[in-house]
């Protein structure tokens, strides 16, 4: 596979590929993008956004890599017969939408292809805490050694699908967005959760979107030069591409469509920044950014960006803006809680006992 993250080997020490134990980490790097119950891309319930680079398998191989290190898993192999076969059951400790199904198959795919996988659930259905939503059987090396991976990546992206979820809900009918405010290396998996939680993905990088910032604008020399030089560089390069610029003032959207109004332009949307101002008693004032709105009269797709929360975001999205964007779906994750167990009746008295399940 093509991309900046592409990792075609792993180096392991010569003992850990020996015959006796060449099966616990397999990693085909020349595989296809399907796992062992036939879940390809193409066929998964929410797709993961299409980036020229991102190399999603390399991700995973990374991911299992930094795990084993030089040795492996050396607890595994020092108490685990080899040969031995196991179940282990995904339980949902709390309540949340789960995301990161199709990865998790694609961790224990990268691990090892003779590994079944079965859901009850896919990517995007709501799960009550103590559910059993899927298992796993085959090798219990194999199971224990992708099974922190697969549990880090669907724990992160269940937290942000679970925020998203909530955040989409009270927004309507604008549309939330998140940030690139995403870990760095898992862009892609974070915005995916966006995705599978019923968001919609702002731009994914510096390549794929024109976003005239505070900064672009400094340094520009003010706004109105900002946009013409966009639309004087688009039309040297012959490139068509989505074009927002971010307004902090009324005076400023007032700049643009004045621009707008005398030029030919490729701007498409109006980001109205810090226009929700938060008062003492912990409401926000959105008459600026209505009025903003209003300004534009749909000329422009419009962003609502700043002091954006789950308690604000109803009301923001009520004042006719496109699209709410939010930093926080994926800065400030709380990862929802979920185990892979294989005593799963001793889990949850555990649970109960911690009221955990």
């Amino acid at each position: 596979m093509s991309g900046i993250l592409s990792f075609s080997s792993i180096v392991l020490p010569n003992w850990y590929t020996s015959s006796s134990c060449r099966r616990v980490v397999r990693m085909a790097a020349a595989a296809p993008q399907t796992t062992n119950a036939g879940l390809s891309l193409e066929a998964m319930a929410i797709k993961p956004p299409s980036h020229p680079t991102y190399d999603l398998k390399g991700i995973i191989k990374l991911s299992l890599a930094e795990d084993a290190g030089n040795r492996g898993d050396v607890t595994c192999m020092a108490t685990i017969p080899f040969d031995m076969e196991v179940e282990a059951y995904f339980l949902a400790k709390e309540d949340g939408i789960i995301a990161g199904i199709a990865l998790a198959e694609m961790v224990f795919q990268e691990v090892d292809p003779s590994l079944k996988v079965e859901w009850s659930r896919k990517d995007g259905d709501y799960v009550r805490k103590g559910l059993q939503f899927g298992k796993v059987y085959g090798r219990a090396h194999s199971i224990v050694v992708a099974e922190r991976i697969a549990l880090n990546f669907m724990q992160r992206m269940s937290g942000i699908a679970t925020l998203t979820k909530a955040m989409a809900d009270a927004a309507h009918p604008a549309y939330i967005l998140e940030t690139r405010k995403t870990a760095p290396g898992l862009r892609l998996v974070d915005k995916w959760a966006v995705l599978i939680g019923g968001g919609k993905n702002h731009r994914l990088g510096l390549f794929d979107m024109v976003l005239i910032k505070d900064n672009h604008i400094s340094i520009a020399g003010g706004i109105r030069n900002a946009v013409r030089s966009v639309d004087q560089y688009l039309e040297r390069e012959n490139l068509q591409m989505e074009v927002e610029v971010e307004t902090r003032t009324l005076e400023e959207v007032k700049e643009v469509l004045q621009y707008a109004s005398q030029t030919k332009t490729s701007l498409t949307r109006i980001m109205l920044d810090n226009m929700v101002i938060p008062l003492p008693n912990g409401d926000v004032d959105v008459s600026m950014l209505k009025e903003a709105v209003e300004l534009i009269n749909g000329k422009f797709e419009t962003e609502a960006s700043g002091n954006v929360t789950l308690e604000t975001v109803h009301k923001i999205g009520q004042t006719g803006v496109t699209y709410i964007s939010s930093g926080a779906l994926t800065h400030s994750v709380t990862a929802l809680d979920i185990s892979l167990k294989i005593d799963t009746e001793l889990a949850l008295e555990v649970g109960r006992r911690t009221k955990r399940a």
